[in-house]
């Protein structure tokens, strides 16, 4: 290291040149044991909701072997004779699980159409409000019907649009036809989504009033400078801000399009027989609880969780390739 003297009138100061500093020392690199030790506080949140899911949801999964087996409850799984795919080749010729697979798809086609839409449709109209009392009054009165059981639903719609209902006495009021929606087979599947929408579609509005929050209130504001009208900041602004939360929500659908509500439409089936309201979850039901045949109900439930998973992967893999993210 060098020295440098300076004269500086009576005494002489010594300054030193600046050298290498010394090297930071390198991070110390934790293991996995102290790693999860440090967020052990974090992990003990997370055990709970991660053994209700293993618990009622992967440890569960084991039982699709029945689905290979002539099932008995008495012999068990290890008692029960193995019959390969026989069960799969039941499924295919039984004219009633046809039947509750059609009538799967155009409940989950209906709902796809007009009852994913409607929360959006909701969430625009009542951010289109200008008073927040207003708002507030509609939002808790649209929210209200989702803390509601299907039996309570059911009996509600029962007592307006049934045979003995509000709408018919209003219709009988008049010297007209009578009327009863809920035995109406024919219009049924119509009569199925719109109890969901009127049960679910507030509720749904909660994730898309969170992303609308989300869109800074400059975008709104420079486009009105530049003349734009409502309709075209909804378009232009409010709605491409809502394509990714609707392309997951959309995803998570198709994944379970074939679960159509076994509650809502085991309740209504009496009303309006097998033909219309039978699906594949009351077909499970009726087969394997009631039944006993817990071989085919099995096999027909595996076959719509493998029909589930193939069509998540691959509306998955469709929103990506249109630019989207997708949800992994």
């Amino acid at each position: 290291m060098s020295v440098n003297t300076t004269d500086a009138g009576p005494g002489t100061r010594t300054e030193r040149a600046p050298g290498p500093s010394a090297p930071a020392a390198a991070p110390r690199t934790l293991t996995l044991r102290q790693r999860i030790w440090r967020e052990r506080w974090s992990y003990t949140f997370i055990i709970p909701g991660a053994a209700f899911f293993l618990v009622f949801m992967y440890v569960p999964m084991a039982g699709n072997v029945v689905a290979f087996q002539d099932y008995s409850p008495f012999r068990g799984i290890e008692g029960s004779p193995w019959v390969g795919l026989a069960n799969f080749t039941a499924i295919w010729t039984d004219p009633e699980i046809l039947t509750a697979l059609q009538n799967t798809l155009i409940i989950a086609f209906l709902q796809l159409a007009f009852a994913f839409p409607a929360p959006i449709a909701l969430a625009l109209l009542l951010q289109s409000l200008l008073s927040e009392k207003v708002k507030r009054l509609v939002q808790t009165i649209v929210y209200l019907p989702n803390f509601l059981s299907w039996v309570i639903v059911i009996s509600v719609w029962q007592q307006v649009v049934g045979g003995g209902g509000l709408v018919a006495g209003i219709l009988d009021g008049f010297g007209m036809p009578g009327f009863d929606m809920m035995t109406d087979a024919d219009n049924f599947k119509f009569l199925v989504v719109a109890q969901n929408i009127w049960k679910d579609a507030g509720w749904g509005t909660i994730i898309f009033f969170a992303a609308i929050a989300g869109i800074p209130s400059e975008r709104y504001e420079a486009a009105a400078i530049d003349g734009a009208s409502g309709w075209q900041r909804t378009w232009h602004i409010t709605l491409p801000a809502l394509v990714p939360v609707a392309t997951l929500l959309l995803i998570l659908n198709i994944g379970s399009i074939l679960t159509v509500g076994f509650e809502q439409l085991l309740l209504q089936q009496p009303m309006v027989g097998a033909e219309a309201a039978q699906v594949l979850d009351t077909f499970v039901y009726f087969r394997g609880v009631l039944g006993g045949q817990w071989g085919i109900a099995t096999a027909a439930g595996l076959l719509k969780g493998i029909i589930g998973t193939v069509l998540v992967l691959s509306a998955n893999k469709l929103a990506k390739k249109m630019g989207g993210e997708g949800i992994f």
